[in-house]
């Protein structure tokens, strides 16, 4: 039996994608925040015995997804033990003689877990913490144009959110869906009239035309059985990217 190296906290929330069994839940990891390429450099040269700077590593790192990026866009596949990753394009071709075609067609990077990063998987242990305070909460979101799942959006096109008491309702100032910026921490907007879809489980918008970086989406809203007096906001963990 593998020794136990690291502990995982996670709550149990209802499971809003499935209607076979209406009492199944989903346990989903609390993350206190998510790191950079510095916070893990930094954390090399502290605490993982790294016999280099942070400084030193974190520019050998930059470099390292820079070629990484330039040879994926090359259409070379990548495995690096740790993960591995490729370039797919999504979308129908209706004859063998149709050209890519960027309004239907979307060319996109794929990673997925290699087998040194499963091999550690054997030294987590998870702690369900019991059932989460689900007052609101957005559970995933999926980019409509790629499919992608809690990972890449598309500006100008539609996002699906789900999650628990999404709908924004109420009076109050602020209220809405956001998207915050990682680096700069500025928050843009959703139009108002570009909320398709306002349900309790699922809200779909328009996303912003957002420049290319890292975003977190962020809901606020009044909505309960009963409208809330004060807001109420949830910031999905997951950090989204705009190529």
């Amino acid at each position: 039996m593998a020794t136990i190296l690291h502990r995982i906290k996670a709550y149990l929330y209802d499971n809003t994608l499935t209607k076979e069994n209406p009492d199944d839940l989903v346990a989903r990891v609390s993350s206190e925040r998510s790191l950079n390429v510095r916070d893990i450099c930094e954390s090399a040269a502290t605490r993982g015995g790294a016999d280099v700077s942070a400084d030193a590593m974190e520019h050998g790192v930059n470099l390292f997804f820079k070629e990484m990026s330039y040879r994926l866009c090359d259409g070379f596949a990548v495995n690096t033990g740790w993960f591995t990753a490729g370039t797919h394009i999504k979308g129908v071709f209706n004859s063998p003689n149709e050209k890519f075609d960027p309004e239907k067609h979307t060319v996109l990077f794929e990673f997925h877990q290699g087998a040194l990063l499963r091999k550690e998987l054997e030294s987590v242990e998870v702690q369900i913490e019991g059932m989460a305070d689900v007052a609101l909460s957005i559970s995933q979101v999926v980019d409509v144009k790629t499919g992608s799942v809690n990972d890449v959006i598309t500006p100008d096109r539609n996002l699906r959110i789900h999650g628990h008491k999404l709908k924004i309702a109420g009076d109050k100032e602020g209220l809405g869906v956001y998207f915050i910026n990682q680096d700069s921490q500025e928050e843009t907007a959703v139009d108002p009239t570009d909320i398709v879809t306002n349900n309790p489980s699922e809200l779909v918008v328009v996303i912003p035309g957002l420049a290319a970086g890292t975003y977190k989406v962020k809901v606020t809203t009044q909505y309960s059985s009963n409208l809330l007096k004060e807001p109420r906001t949830a910031i999905f963990e997951k950090v989204l990217t705009v190529q």
